[in-house]
């Protein structure tokens, strides 16, 4: 299944991650994009998910120098856009493996794409690990450890339902009873001509 190899990724990217645990390290990535483009394209997708976690993380300090909080939103930007076009560049590896389905007459379109589900299980991967950490944090009281163990549950949970629901989308796409439709991005704020503020500055 592929949610099975996606989520044995995601692990793998996270916990690698957090061999150093800081926003500045190196990246490398060890799927080759030639020869194993999906993987690839997990791979790097999760991490960029992993480090904008831990930017969101530091930038909730109270005592935060203000210059350093700018320079992190423009960091936060930056991910969030290199997040947004892995998402479609995941997608495009679908349409490319399912273009010559043929679609039948009856087939709908599903309220996401696979992509925008792979992300939302990313996401998932990093809650789940986090929660964990806090589930069984030797220095927490046994009340927060509980707790967090009880939303770790509900978490796993929805792993398992989300995991089955992207795997029966790709199948139904496969098999021609869903079909796909990518709008790409159309976001106005990083556009010189579509940001008024940006736009007045040119």
């Amino acid at each position: 299944m592929f949610s099975e190899k996606a989520n044995k990724i995601f692990q793998d990217v996270i916990e690698k991650y957090h061999v150093v645990n800081t926003v500045d390290q190196s990246f490398t990535n060890v799927y080759d994009k030639d020869s194993n483009l999906l993987e690839h394209l997990l791979y790097r997708k999760c991490w960029i998910d992993t480090v904008q976690w831990h930017y969101e993380d530091i930038i909730r300090d109270p005592q935060i120098d203000p210059v350093a909080a700018l320079k992190l939103k423009r960091q936060i930007d930056t991910s969030n856009q290199d997040r947004t076009d892995m998402v479609e560049f995941i997608d495009s590896y679908f349409l490319e493996k399912y273009k010559n389905v043929s679609v039948k007459s009856d087939a709908t379109i599903n309220t996401e794409s696979p992509a925008w589900g792979i992300d939302r299980l990313s996401i998932l991967a990093l809650k789940i690990y986090h929660m964990n950490e806090e589930a069984t944090r030797a220095d927490a009281s046994e009340a927060h450890r509980n707790a967090c163990q009880t939303k770790l549950n509900v978490l796993l949970e929805q792993r398992v339902d989300l995991s089955t629901a992207i795997d029966t989308l790709l199948d139904d796409i496969s098999k021609g009873d869903k079909y796909m439709k990518v709008y790409k991005q159309m976001k106005m704020y990083n556009d010189d001509e579509l940001n008024p503020v940006l736009r007045s500055q040119k």
